[in-house]
């Protein structure tokens, strides 16, 4: 059974678009028979990786010198196999996922590697995880606009030997509802992000159709930058 633990970091946490559509891709794991956990940054008492020393890989390896809410976290990142990091574009991160991502420097250990000329390191002893998988939103016509955000997830699965499972983008994500609820090609996507979400947990894969679908425009370009140009 895969056990999962999706963090959250959208600072609107259950009202966002980013709940939106992890909520469908968590939806589908449970389905499929995943353990879900689920967690907000915003509700995470976290301070900044500040101490300037690298402290957890080389004073008391794997451990961190602050003392905060990331003490609760630790357990439940070492008895998960998936990590999802969901979060929206800002530039590019909300701060307290920026915060939340460098506080998981613990769990790499500086055994170092050169891999396809990149150097990296690898999870410590007594992590179970196996893959990281992102889920990004943003407000962009093009979903290349979350690009830079899953290249950080990315590079933080490689950094700490792990697989990078893939990511789930929603560009224009606020086209998804209106204030009846979902609209017909926002339910779409979301049925999408479900199916994704039993694949993964199924066979540890998403298909890449299914994840293009996730990804697919809802508007002409021309006509959405029509709408943000009469806001201005």
């Amino acid at each position: 059974m895969m056990r999962v633990l999706a963090v959250n970091g959208s600072p609107r946490m259950g009202r966002g678009l980013t709940e939106l559509v992890l909520g469908s891709f968590l939806d589908g794991m449970r389905e499929a028979g995943a353990e879900v956990e689920r967690l907000y940054a915003q509700h995470i008492d976290l301070k900044p990786c500040a101490c300037g020393e690298m402290h957890c890989w080389y004073t008391t390896p794997g451990a961190c010198c602050i003392h905060d809410g990331m003490d609760e976290v630790v357990p439940k990142l070492r008895a998960a196999d998936t990590l999802v990091l969901a979060t929206p574009v800002y530039i590019p991160l909300p701060e307290r996922m920026q915060t939340f991502i460098n506080r998981l420097c613990p769990i790499v250990e500086p055994w170092l590697t050169f891999v396809g000329g990149r150097t990296r390191g690898r999870l410590r002893d007594g992590y179970a995880l196996r893959r990281f998988v992102a889920v990004v939103t943003g407000g962009w016509w093009e979903s290349e606009n979350g690009d830079t955000v899953v290249r950080i997830v990315e590079e933080l699965a490689a950094d700490a030997g792990v697989e990078f499972a893939g990511a789930l983008v929603r560009p224009h994500a606020f086209l998804m509802r209106n204030e009846a609820g979902p609209t017909p090609a926002g339910q779409a996507v979301l049925d999408a992000a479900r199916r994704a979400g039993r694949e993964l947990a199924e066979t540890g894969r998403m298909a890449p159709e299914t994840l293009a679908e996730v990804r697919r425009p809802l508007v002409a370009e021309e006509e959405l930058r029509r709408l943000y140009n009469a806001w201005v």
